[in-house]
């Protein structure tokens, strides 16, 4: 099957080449033109990193299924969205991927977070037994709403990217909550900093009384939606469609029933995607911490689909490294979107709405863990989450 299943990707992959137009390419807020500039298109779409299927990795929770070939396409493209924020955290939008060129160390910590095992803090192992805290079974397929809030629960454990994810609901997205959870002190610095937002230097840093320097952690914003019941809705379009223009896009999260795709832009009325959709045996790293990165950038031509194609149920990703990133983005949603619209895609509040349970930072439970024992340390999460997550629907 898995066979089968790589030889329909290469065959659809010769049936992907650009037309000639001359309309502009989108690709997560890089403006390409197909007549002047093809080949920095296709690098910049390589550059991306490409998860997908996998077989012959350590079986999950030890005795269950060792690829997740036809389940765990959602949880490969939640991988994407997260990697392309972790590329822009720590290398840059513009950095670009050759084959065969050495890389950057951070580089190669980025994809070691991503392999598949058990003790790699975004793996498919600590993805899917995360999700059976959001009511999937190992093995079960996930929508995008699933597969952001095991993202924003996993980012909890990542010290090292410390990252702070916000993912809204309702429709919403709340400009104070996300103030303050960006601007939080780190855990174990008490309430002496509670403030710390309100008071920042001219390079965005402080301290507090207790002596830990703070800052704005970078944002991870997804933005679950449905964008039509059976169907996209049509006047939707064009706002979806600027979502990929935005400097701080990740692209969006969806595809079809039970079948997921990353979607990084697009041209005219086709949405361009990396697709999970093909098997690949399991790559672990080398000795010297190095990964054979080849099977992890798409060097084929993109695929694309009609956006009227596109399932209605969605999820956008943006990321913002500094604040001044998070208040250009309110100010692009507000002229592009919010004021162009008569059916809005999303809303952008500034207060947060006074009917609502009060907003909690999520915090890490306190559990001393090592990445090989994460697994097992989530049950507490799960316990502390459940409270919260009552709270905040």
């Amino acid at each position: 099957l898995s066979r089968y299943e790589n030889q329909i990707t290469i065959l659809s992959d010769y049936l992907e080449e650009f037309p000639e137009t001359d309309e502009p390419v989108w690709i997560l807020g890089r403006q390409h033109h197909l007549n002047t500039d093809k080949s920095k298109l296709l690098l910049d779409i390589s550059a991306r990193l490409w998860f997908t299927y996998r077989r012959k990795f350590s079986p999950i929770g030890g005795t269950g299924p060792s690829s997740d070939a036809g389940w765990g396409c959602m949880l490969r493209c939640g991988q994407m969205m997260l990697a392309q924020a972790l590329i822009c955290r720590h290398l840059g939008r513009d950095w670009q991927w050759e084959k065969h060129k050495e890389q950057p160390e951070e580089y190669h910590r980025i994809l070691r977070c991503f392999l598949d095992r058990k003790d790699c803090c975004y793996s498919i192992h600590q993805m899917a037994q995360m999700g059976v805290g959001e009511g999937k079974s190992i093995g079960e397929w996930f929508g995008p709403n699933t597969v952001a809030q095991v993202l924003k629960k996993l980012a909890l454990f990542d010290e090292w990217n410390s990252l702070a994810v916000y993912v809204s609901m309702d429709n919403t997205v709340v400009i104070e909550d996300i103030k303050k959870m960006c601007w939080s002190p780190p855990q174990g610095s008490g309430a002496a900093h509670s403030s710390a937002h309100l008071h920042r230097s001219a390079l965005g840093r402080t301290k507090n009384a207790a002596g830990f320097c703070t800052g704005w952690k970078p944002l991870l914003l997804i933005i679950p939606l449905r964008l039509g019941i059976n169907h996209i809705n049509p006047v939707y379009i064009d706002a979806f469609k600027e979502c990929f223009k935005m400097p701080q896009s990740l692209g969006a999260l969806g595809g079809k029933p039970n079948n997921a795709y990353y979607f990084i832009g697009f041209l005219g009325n086709e949405l361009i995607y990396l697709d999970p959709h093909t098997t690949q045996s399991f790559v672990d790293s080398e000795e010297n911490g190095t990964v054979d990165d080849e099977s992890f950038h798409c060097q084929q031509a993109p695929h694309r689909m009609k956006i009227m194609n596109l399932d209605p149920s969605v999820a956008l990703g943006f990321f913002c490294k500094e604040e001044c990133d998070f208040d250009n983005w309110c100010s692009l949603v507000q002229k592009e979107i919010l004021k162009q619209q008569s059916l809005r895609m999303f809303e952008l509040v500034q207060k947060h709405p006074p009917h609502w349970p009060p907003f909690v930072p999520p915090a890490k439970p306190e559990v001393t863990t090592t990445g090989a024992e994460l697994i097992e340390s989530t049950d507490k999460l799960f316990e502390l989450e459940e409270e919260f997550e009552i709270l905040s629907v």
